[in-house]
Parts: structure tokens; sequence; C-alpha cells
């Protein structure tokens, strides 16, 4: 239930209610700039270039036009150089294109404030607060601007970004500063940076963006860190690897030229081919690439990724925790039916029938159990109802002014409000909570409890949402410090109905069906929690974890117990923690949802923590690796959906990007061992890095969700992109095409066709490989004619061009001549054809035999 400022609107009028129009708004914001603190400026074109230049690629490509020009190749070398540009333009274009997703994304983590403008509540970005405007405060928000406080109750504001004192600090309005208060130094100001940790307040925005403290001293809030993956661990080390065997080959391969050919400097130019062929300079950039471009595709999903691991880690999940209210329902709640005085009355059965006067007190207690302006779905919908029955009656007050508020606990969960009516004599106290702590603070007889829990079962097994309401009068004087210190009278029941997701349902049925295990988590009755959990579907919906069997628990006991639950009812947030806790002892991997301040810690304890966008405070969105933007179910199971695609498209593309280097590696070094004429120069190889790079960093990023890529079980946690699993297909693919390239070169050579014309033939047949590994990998398990008909326009621009390209070179006498080709005859296009094809073929047959056998290349077994 909502902890908001009681009566928030009526205290500010003294202040000016309507705060700033919209046009004051967006002058000041022109005038004041917008509130954000000073940002790292995005990577100007000339930096990138810098950056570029640096690596080891353009250095060998910029070492081998210099030989040229030292041999007096001038054409060779500005055609190097050419392609080096033409290198850069693609690289320029993948990096701005990263850095557009990461923008992006940085704009959607923009904190958001609630503020009152033309004389009402809105919810706008942060960036977008002036001086002057009204900020509301509740617990859990992070403040978004310096504010001098002009209303508040009970407010603490943990400090410790801007002091490093970990205790939070008490605030008082400043309207309502004594003497007293000044002398304890109870500051009116709250910060930006800061967390509510307690309390509600209004504000009036006194500074924003570096104008701030937190401004001041240099301090930024929300900024986009690149972090080190796993991946991204796993990745530099193999490279690293291959640069250590890759410079041993190259100085074998310039002695052994050198020495053979008496020819230092074509050893040298040798050596620097072989060095551009081998290194697979690509790996860090396509990852890089993929993380960045799959956190925006993830965010059209409506879910924000705050942190990058989070994506490798969606498809390795295993277990999902999952609020009911708001993720499952739509979290709208209406008042369905109501018990009092030993009669049930249902307002959805006769919604223009008038509300019979035995129902009108317990409305009335709810009402006054909770605030005037309310924000929780559940006192909506007491006060709509209130609005629709009661509007002409004496049952609401609005000329009441509340004294006093008994917070809801872990250990009581009721909330008591006392009220100072306009005589004054006597307080009315209104009281409202779970039906069970009710009773409690009713002191009920046995009997009587009896009689009222069995109407609650009766209510919660319809699906309701059931809350108790007591009523007491308490004389003017000295409050009691406890609820249980007042004598209440029970009133009735309230049964509130949120209605579930159309979609939920079959969202619960694709995550058992990719091994992922659903638990609901609920503050409701079990009864209620057992009724949803039918209607999604959820399978033991009857073995259900109570928030107090939870508690008799040790940890070895609730590691067992959580092995097959899927229904949690009377769950505090504090107890989510040891939920997760157990969860991941007994070696499931966890995403969790939650949305108050009492979440963080589980949130950052789960391995996926989501955070709810909507109803989430700041301080749960900031301890979460996704935000939910639109508290979705649906949403959290197309993220996982999506994690698992862009790791599967990042496999493939790695296996490609290994495969086709292992036939360039391959066919560089061989001629030079054996004395035979070259194949590849560096201007051949510059080519092939005009197909690879774009294949894998666009191609194969854009490939669409594989079929039945939620049908099969989680990856298993450990398990590493390069495995053995991953390595050795993708090994065989590019030793096969090695193994074709030889057999065409031999053939040429053999017939006595010369230099010329066996470098052509190797090298067409090179580019037709390459493209059936293209072909063939952008899916492990469909056919190749199958995902022809999947929607990839980047994969067929690819394609296209690289035909094109290859018809120039081969065929445009210019070129061919600088690239050292022969003219071709239709028996050369043939073989070309059928070796190339043919190169590909055996792992066509792979995929239809695992096909046959019901796995998939590359398949490991679930995580246990």
């Amino acid at each position: 239930m909502s902890q908001s400022l009681p009566n928030q609107l009526a205290d500010i009028s003294l202040y000016g209610v309507s705060g700033l129009t919209s046009e004051d708004a967006g002058k000041r914001l022109r005038e004041f700039g917008a509130n954000e603190l000073p940002r790292t400026e995005s990577r100007r074109l000339g930096r990138i270039v810098l950056e570029i230049i640096r690596e080891p690629m353009v250095f060998l490509l910029l070492g081998c036009g210099v030989i040229y020009f030292i041999l007096g190749d001038r054409q060779e070398a500005i055609m190097l150089l050419g392609f080096l540009g033409i290198i850069l333009g693609i690289t320029i274009y993948q990096e701005r294109k990263t850095e557009r997703a990461l923008e992006a994304l940085r704009d959607l983590s923009s904190p958001r404030a609630l503020v009152i403008r033309d004389g009402k509540k809105q919810r706008i970005a942060g960036m977008e607060l002036v001086p002057g405007d009204l900020l509301i405060l509740n617990e859990g928000d992070r403040v978004a601007a310096d504010a001098g406080l002009l209303t508040c109750q009970n407010l603490s504001v943990d400090e410790s970004l801007l002091t490093g004192e970990s205790v939070p600090v008490i605030k008082a309005a400043k309207h309502t500063q004594t003497d007293q208060a000044t002398k304890e130094g109870l500051s009116s100001m709250v910060y930006a940076g800061t967390t509510v940790v307690r309390g509600s307040a209004i504000a009036e925005i006194v500074h924003t963006g570096s104008l701030t403290e937190l401004g001041k001293i240099g301090k930024v809030l929300q900024m986009a860190v690149p972090e080190q993956t796993k991946l991204q661990l796993e990745t530099r080390d193999l490279v690293k690897r291959i640069a250590i065997g890759a410079a041993i080959l190259c100085l074998l391969v310039f002695v052994s030229y050198s020495i053979s050919r008496q020819d230092w400097l074509g050893g040298m130019l040798t050596g620097l081919t072989l060095a551009m062929a081998i290194l697979p300079n690509e790996l860090p950039a396509v990852l890089t690439i993929f993380l960045a471009a799959g956190a925006w595709r993830i965010s059209q999903k409506r879910v924000l990724t705050r942190r990058t691991p989070a994506i490798e880690a969606l498809g390795t999940a295993t277990v999902l925790c999952v609020d009911k209210t708001g993720t499952l329902t739509f979290n709208r709640m209406a008042v369905r039916k109501i018990f009092a005085q030993g009669q049930i009355h249902d307002l959805f059965e006769n919604p223009d029938q008038k509300l019979p006067e035995a129902f009108h007190e317990i409305v009335e207690y709810g009402i006054l159990a909770g605030d005037r302006d309310p924000f929780d779905p559940m006192e909506r919908a007491f006060k709509q109802v209130g609005e629709d029955h009661l509007g002409q009656t004496e049952h609401l007050h609005p000329e009441w002014t509340l004294l006093k508020q008994y917070p809801l606990s872990p250990e009581l969960l009721a909330l008591s409000h006392v009220w100072t009516t306009v005589d004054g004599a006597m307080h009315p106290i209104a009281a409202k909570g779970a039906p069970e702590a009710v009773i409690e603070l009713c002191h009920l007889k046995p009997e009587e409890s009896a009689e009222i829990s069995a109407q609650v079962k009766v209510l919660a097994a319809a699906g309701l949402r059931v809350l108790g309401v007591a009523k007491s009068r308490f004389p003017d004087g000295p409050l009691p410090e406890k609820q249980h210190d007042f004598d209440f009278e029970f009133v009735g029941l309230v049964g509130l109905e949120d209605r579930l997701r159309p979609e939920v349902p079959e969202a619960i049925k694709e995550c058992h069906s990719a091994g992922i295990r659903v638990i609901m988590i609920t503050g409701d009755h079990p009864e209620t929690a057992r009724s949803i959990a039918r209607q999604i579907n959820l399978p033991n919906a009857d073995d259900i974890l109570t928030g107090t069997e939870l508690n008799k628990l040790s940890d070895t006991q609730l590691q067992e117990r959580v092995r097959s639950i899927q229904v949690c009812a009377r769950m505090v947030p504090e107890q989510k923690l040891r939920l997760i806790t157990a969860l991941k002892a007994s070696g499931e991997i966890v995403a969790m949802t939650g949305d108050g301040v009492n979440d963080a810690p589980a949130l950052k304890s789960a391995h996926i923590g989501i955070a709810m966008g909507q109803r989430g405070t700041d301080v749960a969105r900031e301890s979460a690796s996704l935000v939910l933007l639109d508290d979705d179910f649906g949403s959290i199971v197309e993220a996982i959906k999506m994690g698992r695609r862009i790791f599967e498209n990042l496999q493939h593309a790695m296996a490609y990007l290994l495969a086709v280097h292992i036939p360039i590696t391959g066919i560089s070094i061989i001629p030079v061992f054996f004395n035979l004429p070259l194949v590849l120069l560096p201007m051949h190889i510059a080519f092939l890095h005009l197909i690879i790079e774009p294949a894998c960093s666009i191609a194969f990023e854009a490939e669409p969700t594989g079929q039945g890529v939620m049908q099969r079980p989680p990856r298993r946690s450990d398990e590493r992109l390069f495995s053995k699993s991953f390595l050795i297909p993708t090994l065989w693919q590019g030793l096969t095409v090695l193994i074709v390239l030889l057999l065409v070169f031999g053939i040429s050579l053999s017939r006595n066709q010369g230099e010329m014309e066996a470098r052509t033939l190797t090298f067409a047949t090179l580019i037709v490989a390459s493209l059936g590994l293209i072909v063939s990998n952008r899916s492990w398990t469909e056919s190749t004619l199958s995902r022809g008909r999947a929607t990839n326009k980047a994969f067929w621009w690819v394609l296209g061009g690289t035909v094109v390209m290859l018809a120039a070179v081969l065929y445009l006498p210019s070129l061919r001549n600088l690239f050292r080709f022969s003219q071709m005859h239709p028996v050369d296009v043939a073989l070309i054809l059928g070796a190339g094809l043919a190169s590909g073929l055996w792992f066509e047959a792979m995929k239809a035999l695992r096909r046959a056998r019901g796995q998939r290349l590359g398949e490991v077994k679930a995580h246990p």
C-alpha cells in the first residue's frame, strides 16, 4: 500500500498548487539548459579514425603499401590505400552505429521525476526539470535536482553519495523550521543524486544540472560505463593466443621465403601478408557491436539493459521469479466484492445498482485508511468506489485532517490512520491490511476469527486480493505507540481484482518449453495466489510457500524446498533475498523482478535483476541489470528470447570468422614452404576483409530468431563461447574449404595454366566458399533453403555486393590486371562454383543428420 505523503496537494496550496505552466517550464529550460551533468563527449570522427589506425590490420596494410612504393609498384600501393579507406569507412560506420545504440540506452536510462505542472501530477524526464518546478518525492526516489522542501513527512535521505556518511539524514520543511530544528541541524534542502529512504515530500527545484552540489564536485550520475564481460575476456584471451602463434609463423615464413628465394623485401611482404591473413582482429570489434546492438534491440522490446553482462546471462536463466501485481496483471485494481454485516455484495454483477447501506461504512473506513490523493492501485480502487457510490452521503470526509500514520510493517501487515474531526473531541481511526493482521488488531474471539477466515477463503478462491477493514475511536490526547493499543472493531472484508494480462498464459507456456521455471511471488493470500496460478497454468499450484513458512525453514531446508515450488504467497520484500539465495545455492540461474527499496538487495543478488520501470523505485532500477519499461511479463519473455538470439547469432558470426581464416591462413603459408607461386597478396587479403567484416558485424547481427530457440533448455552458465562443441564443427568447416582450395590450386598448376591462372581460380573459389560459409552459418539447425526465407536484408546486401565485387575484379580488365588475375573461361567458372559449393555441402548434410536425431550443433546439456 502506498506510503506517499497524505493530503499533499492540500498542504502545498500555500505555495501554488498548480506549479509551473508548461510554457514557463519551456522558457526556463531554454534559459537554464537541460538538467544533466556534463557527459564525456561522444567520440568525434577524428578520434575514431586515430583509434582505427592503431589497429594491427591497418598497420599491416600501411606497411605493405610502403613496401610496394619501395618496389616501384605505385599502382598496387595506391590500391591498398584505397582498400584501407574502404575498411576505415566500414569500421567508422560500425563504430557510429554502436555509439548511437549506446546513446539511445543513455537516453532511456535518464532518471524520471514526478512534478506538479499545470495543476496536475506529471512524470517527466529528469533532464526536463527546471528551477521553480514542484518535485514530488516518495520513498525510494532518487532526487533529480537540488530542491528546497516545502512540505514533508518523516523524511529521511541517504546523502552518502555526497558526504560519504551512511546514516540517513532527517529533513524538515522550510516553513516548519523551528529554532530547535535549526539547532539540531535539520536541513530543508535535498540534493541531486541522493535517495529518499523514508517518508514523502514536495520540494521546489532550486538548482539543476552543473549548478547542483553533485555537479560542483564533478560527479556523473547516469552514464553507460563499458564493462568487460565474460565473453569479452574470453575473446581477448583467444586473440592474444592467436597473435602469439601468428608472430611465430610470420617470422618462419619471412626467413623461409627470404632464404629460398633470396628476396628479403619480398619475404617481409609475404610475412606481412600472412599476418593480415591470420590475425582475427575482427573478433573484439564484432563482440562489442553485438552487445551494443543487442542492448538496443532488447530496448525495442521495452526492456532497458543497464549492465551488459545481463545480455550474456539471459540465455542461461533457469528460474524466473516474478511479481504478480503489475507484471502478470495490469496493476489496475477494482473492488469486486464486499463482505460486511454477514452479507456479500458483488459490484460487477450489478454495476448500476445503488450500493446498499450495509456496505457504506466499510467503504468509508477503507478510504480513511488510505491517502487523499492515492497512487497505489488498491487505494485508487477504494477512492473510485467512494466517488461512485458515496458522493452524496455523509461518509466522505474531505474536511478531516490526518493526525498520525501507523505504517505497514513485516511484523504486522496492516496500517492505521488517525484523523482529527472538525470538533476534535474524538479521533476516528481506520485500519486496513491483510485479513489475519486486521483480525489480530481486533482481538476477536476464536469463533469470530474462524467465521471471517472462512469468508476470506471464499473471496480468495475467486482470485481476489482480500483486505480487512477495522475502525476505532480515541479521545483527544497523547496517542499510543502501537496500533495494538487501540480498541478496534472489525468492519468487513473487501475483495479486489487485478485482471490478468491476456498474453501471460502463453508466455508462461513459452517459458516452460524453454526449460525456465516461473515462480510467482505475491503478498496476496495463499488462496488468491492459488487461483491466479491456476489461471496462468502454473504447475504445482497447490504447493504454496508462504512467508510464515519460509521464516521457519533453515537455509538447508529452504534450498530443498525451492527445488519444486512455483507459488509463493504472503511474501514481504525482505524475504525475497533469502528465496533468491536459496535458489542460487540449489544450482539455479535466477532472474527476478522487483520494484521497491527493499527489493534492491535481492535484485543485486539475482543473476539477472529486473526492475519495474513504471511503478519501480529509482533504488530498485539502479540495483537491477534490466529495467522493464512497461512492467509487462511478456516483455521479460521477449528479452530472454532476444538474449538467446544474440548469443546464437554471435556464435554463428564467430564460427564463420574463425572458419574463413583457416583457408586464408593455409593458402598463404603452404606455397611458401613448398616454393610454389603465391596465391594471396596484400590486396587480396584486403578484398577479403571487405566481405568478412560486414558479414560478421552486420549480416549475422541482423539475423532473425531461429526456429525452436525457445524450445531448447537454457545453456549452461559455464558454457564458453569457444567451447569444444563449437570449435570442432568450426575447424572442420575451415579445413574442408582449405582442402578444396589446395585441390583447385593443384589442378591449376598440373594443367600448366601458370601462376596467374592458378591464383585466379583459387581466389575465386575462396570467395565462393566464403559465401557458402556465410549461408551455412546463418543457422546451425535449419537448412540453407528453409533459412533463405528468413527476413534479413543485410545478409542479401552482403551476398549481392560480394558477387558484384568478384565479377568486377574478374571481368574488368583494369581491375583484373591490378589483382594479377587471368581471363576466365566457362569451364573455369564451372570448376569454381562446383568446388566452392561442395566445400559447404557436408555441413548441410550434418545439419540434416542432427535434425533427424533431434539435436543441434554445439548442443550441451541443460543446466541441472
